[in-house]
């Protein structure tokens, strides 16, 4: 294990009716005007809004409300959350709402404090002087950017995603109710595990020895993901999986589970170029890639891929046959995916071979020659990944 600092300063309130104590956090974190970021409108239709609301003012915390947020978070919201901070004095932003609205909610903390273009935080994380303080109100379990130090947004001109860092993101303090996810659609719930599978993944697959402690912990996660998943989906409203789903997507993403290691995090800089062409649903785009990434990457370490089949996919192990084992763990990861509905091909989330050599070009931008940690993805490697997905 290598060392390392951990840093999570959130307060996590966990479980039925937590929403209700939103007015009494924010007063104890001295919030005198709140900036209320929510996404299309469901949290209004649902009453959650409101909830918030009432808590908030009982409190006598003045608020104002930002609504509009979308899937892979818009810069052009961000600017105008900016100004109506700074028009509006806020000093606190909370966040109702799954991933993109909690990373829009950043992204804007981060601008206020800044007195130039805030992207210039998403090309530079060294150029981040702070931020206002933000909080979130959970709806949809799956980024864990309510724990997490990151904040991931999409600039409108040329559609280029990219991700920041900065500890004065993590939130204040997570609300989450498991029962505020059970009329999630099938789909953004399966986006979700998938998100939140990949998040863990990132940090499995690691050139590092003996992080037996963190290895075992990613592996007991997964596995309770995939056993919640598929309860959910006979029992929608099963309280317990959907609580484990909940909690999952936070540990998934808050950095304990990648301590002491180092982490890969290539299939995600391949996904975001993805989702940023098309406009595809992250976890969607994860789904496809991933798979294609395992198998590409196999040789690097055949025995942590086998590993992997044998702790989370329950494949039966078989003497000097590591090979065939980790093949059949990712197939068995496929199969699963699919099993949630999710995509696994470039033809299915609307991706185009032809536009490989366009998504190349992106991530060069972004990222420069070399992608991931695990294998150092070259431009050429990148190339066959998402040829691969092509299949």
């Amino acid at each position: 294990m290598l060392n390392f600092k951990y840093y999570s300063p959130t307060e996590f309130v966990f479980g039925k009716d937590t929403e209700q104590e939103v007015g009494k956090l924010l007063k104890k974190c001295k919030a005198k005007k709140v900036l209320l970021h929510y996404g299309s409108g469901s949290v209004k239709r649902s009453g959650l809004l409101d909830r918030v609301i009432k808590s908030i003012e009982a409190e006598k915390i003045e608020h104002v409300e930002l609504g509009g947020v979308v899937p892979n978070p818009r810069d052009t919201l961000v600017y105008e959350g900016i100004e109506l901070c700074k028009t509006e004095g806020v000093n606190f932003i909370l966040a109702v709402g799954g991933g993109s609205v909690i990373d829009s909610a950043k992204a804007i903390a981060m601008g206020v404090k800044y007195k130039g273009d805030f992207w210039d935080l998403f090309d530079d994380p060294n150029k981040i002087k702070g931020a206002l303080s933000v909080a979130a109100v959970l709806t949809i379990p799956a980024a864990g950017s309510e724990g997490s130090n990151a904040s991931v947004i999409t600039k409108t001109e040329g559609m280029l995603k990219r991700v920041t860092h900065s500890n004065s993101i993590i939130p204040a303090f997570a609300i989450i109710n498991p029962e505020l996810t059970y009329t999630l659609p099938s789909y953004q719930t399966a986006a979700g595990v998938v998100d939140m599978i990949s998040h863990i993944l990132e940090r499995y697959l690691t050139k590092t020895n003996d992080v037996i402690l963190t290895d075992r912990l990613c592996e007991a996660t997964l596995v309770s993901i995939i056993e919640a998943m598929r309860i959910i989906q006979k029992e929608p409203t099963n309280y317990e999986a959907r609580a484990t789903i909940c909690w999952s997507g936070t540990i998934a993403h808050n950095g304990s589970l990648g301590v002491g290691r180092v982490e890969d995090w290539a299939s995600h800089r391949l996904e975001h170029e993805l989702s940023a062409m098309y406009d595809v649903t992250h976890g969607a785009g994860l789904a496809v890639i991933f798979p294609a990434y395992m198998r590409y990457t196999l040789e690097e370490d055949v025995q942590r891929y086998r590993r992997l089949a044998v702790k989370v996919f329950g494949i039966k192990d078989k003497k000097n046959k590591a090979k065939k084992v980790a093949l059949a763990g990712i197939g068995a990861m496929e199969s699963f995916f699919k099993e949630l509905g999710m995509p696994v091909t470039f033809e299915e989330i609307g991706a185009k071979r032809e536009d490989i050599d366009k998504l190349l070009e992106k991530l060069k931008i972004n990222v420069g020659e070399i992608v991931g940690n695990f294998k150092s993805l070259t431009m050429e490697d990148c190339k066959n990944v998402y040829e691969l997905a092509c299949k």
